[in-house]
């Protein structure tokens, strides 16, 4: 499936598709989850603008899962990646993490991060099939400390969370 930058006009989109995947977490006991409200759209925006947000497209170019990152402790971390539910297992969040690795090898950025769920399936057992590898606590560089604060003042905290590295 091919992966392009996100245009302008597809924002929106973005906040459907993370809806929609954020059900899945209803299924499992973390209604809070599936409840929460996707990145407004002005932070949409400074993804897109900055060059760190892409979408993966169906045949008609219908953006049907997308991935925005950030530059932290000088990785390329992965803030959110969504895939629509109608079109998950086919290997579009993947793809999508894919093409992050290409962009931060073409920039001679060394990793990627996240930070996820440790208990959740499609969370950090999927990511470490992807190539991702736990990080202990005490080897967190500043900025995903300061991540992982936040999402304990977000309440993230309720189920257990994890930073992940994958080195490029």
């Amino acid at each position: 499936m091919p992966v392009r930058a996100v245009h302008p006009d597809e924002l929106t989109v973005l906040q459907d598709i993370e809806r929609a995947a954020g059900r899945c977490f209803r299924d499992i006991g973390m209604p809070e989850i599936a409840d929460d409200e996707p990145p407004a759209l002005g932070e949409l925006a400074t993804y897109r603008e900055a060059g760190l947000a892409w979408v993966a497209v169906d045949a008609a170019d219908t953006p049907v899962a997308y991935l925005i990152a950030e530059r932290v402790d000088g990785n390329l971390h992965v803030e959110q990646v969504s895939v629509r539910p109608d079109h998950a297992r086919r290997g579009i969040g993947r793809s999508l993490l894919e093409h992050l690795a290409s962009v931060a090898v073409g920039e001679g950025v060394p990793a990627l991060t996240l930070t996820t769920f440790a208990e959740v399936p499609w969370n950090a057992p999927y990511y470490v099939r992807c190539g991702f590898r736990p990080l202990a606590a005490e080897a967190l560089a500043p900025g995903l400390r300061e991540i992982r604060a936040r999402e304990a003042a977000h309440g993230l905290d309720r189920w257990p969370r994890v930073c992940m590295r994958r080195d490029l």
